[in-house]
């Protein structure tokens, strides 16, 4: 119990008169800018087949939680929404071309299948697929 004592006076005494500064908790920042440019063109580049959140953080060394948290402190949201947006955008501009199917707008934007595609799309667009794809093709003739 001594020892403890003496050891919190120490400790107390370095920090008041000696000038020493105590551990601090380590501020968590955001992605760094070349982080960010890295972790999106590897997104970008495999939208269609994927790539695994630990190829994309160990590229923008860090580990999977920490570039999970950071990537959603510099850009407001997940690293798997962000994706979802790019993808989305992809089909979008698929669908507008009109000579692709629904399945094959849902593989090349890199969904699983069209049941998903359509999923997502409708949540983020507020429209079904062939819906959009129909408003879209009216407007343009």
């Amino acid at each position: 119990m001594v020892d403890y004592l003496l050891l919190a006076l120490r400790g107390h005494l370095a920090l008041t008169y000696g000038g020493v500064s105590s551990v601090t908790r380590i501020r968590r920042c955001g992605l760094a800018p070349w982080q960010q440019r890295i972790a999106k063109e590897l997104m970008r580049e495999h939208l269609a087949g994927g790539i695994s959140l630990q190829q994309v953080s160990a590229a923008c060394r860090l580990s999977p939680s920490a570039f999970v948290r950071a990537f959603k402190k510099s850009l407001g949201i997940t690293p798997h929404q962000w994706l979802l947006s790019r993808r989305i955008e992809y089909a979008d501009d698929l669908l507008s071309d009109g000579s692709l199917s629904l399945v094959e707008v849902a593989l090349a934007a890199g969904f699983g299948d069209q049941s998903h595609f359509t999923r997502i799309f409708t949540r983020r667009v507020g429209v079904s697929p062939g819906a959009y794809r129909r408003a879209h093709c009216t407007q343009a003739a």
